[in-house]
């Protein structure tokens, strides 16, 4: 099915350093999307918020966002509201970003949770470019069962989520999650175990440039074991959901935690962003 746009949906945003603050150095974007005016953040970086002319993605979309993040700057990308992905009675939609964070800047990716109505088709893919160990990255997913008010849990065909995480030329994270309610059984265990909505958070590691210098590339320092504690702390002190963190061998942090609220799921996710801007 074709794009009912009559061609890719694109998002490009390049944000620099300049006297300290974070500005936007390059823009552009096409229909349904607009940019609004960056929000300014206390320590000088901004926060962009798309804005979707659309009432969600639809058969035949097809997207393509670049967003990059020069030395230096500290971007953070939101998003208008629950992205919804409509019911489709054939076709599907595709999603690709494509992202670069370069030496000493800062990315906090954290888009509003996604609905995937009954049989909709949707397909991310998600490339991910950190310069070095100085490249600051914090990854957020929320992916829900459907309408349930409307009997539509885990009643989507599918729903595909594909991220790839290089540091330098290294593979450091690849998450392949694919989800077809038809033939999985989502409630099990190792999927949604009886919940559903699923937050999925990547956080780079900490180190400074000192660290690069010294060429410890895969250490952990105390100062990443005490955030790892303190995450740990957020999730099980929380009656409501269920997760766990996972360090990988890289010194990165993996997280899924599992809830029966969007907003509950959000709420954890700004006590962990929170938690980690403390580390800065």
């Amino acid at each position: 099915m074709d794009n009912k746009f009559g061609k890719i949906s694109r998002i490009n945003i390049c944000a620099a350093l300049k006297d300290n603050k974070t500005i936007l150095e390059q823009l552009s974007f096409t229909a349904p999307y607009k940019i609004m005016h960056p929000f300014e953040k206390e320590n000088g970086g901004i926060q962009v918020m798309p804005l979707c002319a659309s009432a969600g993605i639809m058969a035949g979309d097809s997207q393509h966002f670049v967003y990059h993040v020069k030395e230096g700057a500290d971007l953070e990308v939101l998003s208008q509201s629950f992205e919804k992905i409509h019911k489709m009675e054939e076709g599907s939609a595709k999603r690709t970003i494509e992202i670069r964070v370069d030496k000493n800047a800062k990315l906090f990716y954290y888009p509003q949770p996604v609905i995937p109505f009954a049989k909709s088709v949707f397909d991310s893919d998600m490339t991910i470019h950190l310069e070095n160990e100085t490249s600051r990255l914090f990854l957020l997913e929320i992916i829900s069962c459907g309408r349930t008010a409307h009997g539509e849990k885990f009643q989507y065909k599918r729903f595909a989520s594909r991220v790839l995480i290089y540091r330098g030329e290294q593979l450091v994270y690849r998450d392949n999650s694919c989800y077809e309610p038809d033939r999985m059984p989502m409630e099990g265990i190792g999927i949604y175990e009886g919940y559903t909505h699923m937050a999925n958070i990547f956080i780079s590691k900490l180190c400074d440039r000192q660290s690069v210098e010294n060429n410890h590339q895969g250490s952990v320092t105390d100062v990443g074991l005490q955030l790892q504690d303190k995450i740990w702390q957020i999730i099980i002190q929380d009656t409501e959901v269920d997760g766990g963190i996972t360090q990988l061998s890289t010194g990165d942090f993996v997280l899924r935690i599992l809830g029966h609220r969007a907003q509950k799921l959000q709420q954890i996710a700004d006590a962990v962003k929170q938690q980690y801007c403390l580390t800065f």
